[in-house]
């Protein structure tokens, strides 16, 4: 079974599994949880405690904690597994390179470090971003080595805005240097971004200059299905100006003669 962890620091939501946790235990329980964090709009801080008393999921629990990686990891800002079992521990340093948050484990002795490590300041932005509304546009702006949060938390900000209705007309990058990834996970992670948002974005703008400015536009036509333009890095204010124009309607069909 799955219960909520209670009296947890502020920011920090835990579940402990014993016994058999079974597809039920994710519907009452896990489910719920973050329906919750969705309706107050926060990530999740996550600790899930594995104790002894734990004996494994069901098949159909299984398939809902896979469900959960798919749909909803990037709520999770941090995740804090904590377990003596061997076979938990084995299993989640495999996974945790793969995953785009950041997760590590503890044994039963190191609670209270597992809850020092949840509560503690997330580091500095890697990417700047900003989404001037009045044009549909989101600027990045990369400024050091990508991290799986960096992507999470433009998605935290686009996807509200999509899901309202409101049209997300362009993306702006703005650049002088691509300064890449900080590991596998946050490289996974980016790609992931791209694929589930590309097809809202209509016009992608290059601002940058340098080796970006030469590289760029083939790697994002590798990605996304978008109209691509250059500009210079000091030319910001042109490639907004472009990235938000409307979609020019379509021309009426000829009358048939």
């Amino acid at each position: 079974m799955l219960e909520r962890i209670q009296d947890l620091p502020a920011g920090i939501w835990g579940l402990r599994a014993t016994g058999k946790v079974s597809k039920e235990d994710y519907d009452d329980v896990f489910y719920p949880l973050l329906a919750e964090a969705r309706r107050q709009g926060q990530r999740i801080r996550f600790l899930y405690h594995l104790p002894p008393e734990f004996e494994g999921f069901t098949a159909g629990a299984a398939w809902e904690d896979a469900q959960i990686g798919l749909r909803y990891l990037r709520l999770f800002e941090r995740w804090a597994i904590v377990s003596d079992k061997e076979w938990v521990r084995g299993v989640t340093r495999g996974l945790s390179a793969l995953l785009p948050c950041p997760v590590r484990i503890f044994r039963d002795a190191e609670w209270n470090d597992a809850l020092e490590w949840l509560s503690a300041a997330t580091s500095a932005a890697h990417i700047e971003h900003r989404l001037i509304e009045d044009r549909g546009v989101l600027v990045v702006e990369p400024k050091g080595r990508l991290g799986t949060e960096d992507f999470d938390a433009i998605a935290m900000t686009v996807d509200p805005w999509v899901e309202s209705g409101r049209e997300l007309h362009g993306l702006v990058v703005h650049a002088r240097e691509f300064p890449g990834w900080e590991s596998i996970g946050s490289f996974l992670r980016h790609v992931q971004f791209v694929r589930d948002h590309h097809r809202r974005i209509r016009r992608v703008a290059l601002s940058a200059d340098g080796a970006i400015a030469k590289l760029a536009p083939a790697l994002v036509e590798t990605f996304v299905d978008a109209e691509i333009q250059h500009f210079g890095y000091d030319e910001i204010d042109r490639a907004i100006e472009w990235a938000g124009r409307p979609k020019a309607p379509a021309p009426d069909s000829p009358l048939p003669l």
